[in-house]
């Protein structure tokens, strides 16, 4: 896997983009909710050697050592029920303004095995694809396991579909209390805004990755945000008389634009935030945040 100096190296890059505002020279793959997936070891213009999933600074040692189990304890639970998972190794590193932070690396996967891309040039190949990933969907997924099953996180890898966003380990005791640890959502938030939204928000976003048919309803509705609407059908057709009530096209739509307002507003609270910190108080914003909402 990747070496230590590397890593260091990117995490050093992470916190010069920090301290001075621009990014610009971070290899950005991808952009989700509370990691960006960075690229290492590559050259200009080829596929990264390794993809670096970074979480937000944790504020203990043991904070990020529990986190990094849950991680682990998460893939082997995916594995178990069937699902193949890309190899991922969970390293820890200091951060470089304080703090431990997590990166969970991957290889570098060719952009052809994405299966949103393959979505993009074999329709045919699509649908089989949403097919077998409502399959995985609905055979993993319960009360005390959630996955996000969006397109997005899948590749094909050896001829198998392969599962790679596991930085968020969706898991619930047999009590049903969550083993996630959600703080890593609300740390880049507003200190005053963190309690409504532990209490109000985040219960709600969790709960629909631990519920197949909202697993499916989200699986189908970020298909129009990748620009594949044509295959929520696929989706549709996929559940019909496996989910109750059934889905139907009326509320994939509503659902699209309820999740993209919802996350929208978290980022602009989060882009908000970062502003006052780096005008008002004149002091470095500790988290890289997305570009664009990733929803």
């Amino acid at each position: 896997m990747i070496s230590d100096a590397e890593l260091a190296e990117l995490e050093y890059s992470v916190g010069l983009a920090l301290r001075s505002g621009d990014a610009s020279r971070l290899r950005l793959l991808g952009e989700g909710e509370i990691s960006l997936v960075l690229g290492a070891g590559a050259t200009v213009g080829a596929d990264p050697v390794w993809a670096c999933k970074r979480l937000p600074p944790f504020a203990t040692e043991s904070a990020a050592d529990l986190y990094a189990v849950g991680i682990e304890r998460y893939v082997d639970t995916l594995v178990g029920r069937g699902i193949k998972v890309l190899d991922t190794d969970v390293r820890r590193v200091s951060g470089t303004d304080g703090g431990v932070v997590l990166y969970c690396v991957q290889r570098g996967l060719p952009t052809a095995t994405l299966a949103v891309n393959i979505a993009h040039t074999d329709r045919e190949r699509a649908a089989s694809l949403i097919v077998e990933i409502v399959d995985a969907a609905l055979g993993t997924v319960d009360t005390t396991v959630g996955l996000d099953a969006q397109l997005s996180n899948w590749a094909i890898i050896d001829d198998q579909l392969t599962y790679f966003d596991i930085t968020t380990p969706l898991l619930r005791g047999p009590d049903g209390t969550s083993l996630l640890d959600s703080e890593v959502f609300l740390v880049s938030m507003p200190w005053a805004l963190r309690a409504p939204i532990r209490r109000f928000v985040l219960p709600t976003i969790i709960e629909r990755y631990h519920d197949p048919r909202t697993v499916t309803l989200d699986l189908a509705s970020n298909l129009r945000k990748e620009g594949l609407a044509g295959l929520v059908a696929v989706v549709l057709n996929a559940v019909a008389g496996r989910i109750e009530p059934p889905l139907t096209e009326r509320e994939v739509g509503q659902d699209r634009r309820s999740d993209a307002r919802t996350w929208a507003t978290l980022q602009a609270v989060r882009r908000v935030d970062r502003a006052w910190q780096r005008s008002i108080r004149r002091r470095p914003y500790p988290f890289l945040l997305p570009t664009r909402s990733s929803h």
